[in-house]
């Protein structure tokens, strides 16, 4: 999300340079100031583009930047019958999870589904590898889709330090 600021400024930026540009062109004064009430509109548009967008899935052929990512673990799938597969994805370092569409794949839907009920039934996690491979999606039909199991010695709490009888010290 924090890139969302930056190319909200150079939008901006791009669009009062452009502006500026219209004004100072010998121009006509009404010419001119339609240019400054252009980029004044242009602003606020931009912005709630830019908002609407955080809330929608984002196709997962335009995850240019994340290519390089090699395990992301699944929070929640959605399935939209022969259509779209929806995902909930905590991507490997990252805290805030995304939300990706998947193109319909049969094979991967049946594979996520299952691995998502087992993950449930067992409380472990469910990890694909390799979400965003260009090979992985056209040429086998989906990702390798991994159940991580939970730790199998639960956590404790370390023991305190025996208290020493001081009588000193006043009792609380």
């Amino acid at each position: 999300m924090d890139v969302i600021y930056y190319i909200f400024a150079a939008s901006i930026g791009t669009a009062a340079l452009l502006a500026s540009i219209a004004i100072w062109a010998p121009r006509k004064t009404p010419i001119r100031v339609l240019a400054l009430a252009a980029m004044t509109l242009f602003m606020p548009l931009v912005y709630v583009q830019f908002v609407g967008l955080l809330s929608k899935p984002k196709p997962v052929a335009w995850a240019w930047l994340e290519r390089d990512v090699d395990r992301a673990q699944v929070l929640s799938v959605s399935f939209d019958e022969g259509k779209t597969i929806y995902i909930w994805l905590r991507l490997n370092g990252m805290i805030a999870p995304r939300f990706y569409s998947l193109p319909w794949r049969q094979q991967f839907a049946e594979d996520l589904e299952e691995a998502m009920v087992q993950a449930t039934r067992l409380r472990s996690t469910v990890i694909i590898t390799n979400p965003f491979s260009k090979r992985a999606l056209e040429e086998s039909g989906g990702v390798t889709v991994e159940i991580i199991p939970p730790p199998t010695q639960p956590f404790k709490k370390p023991a305190l330090p025996p208290r020493v009888y001081n009588p000193r010290s006043p009792e609380i």
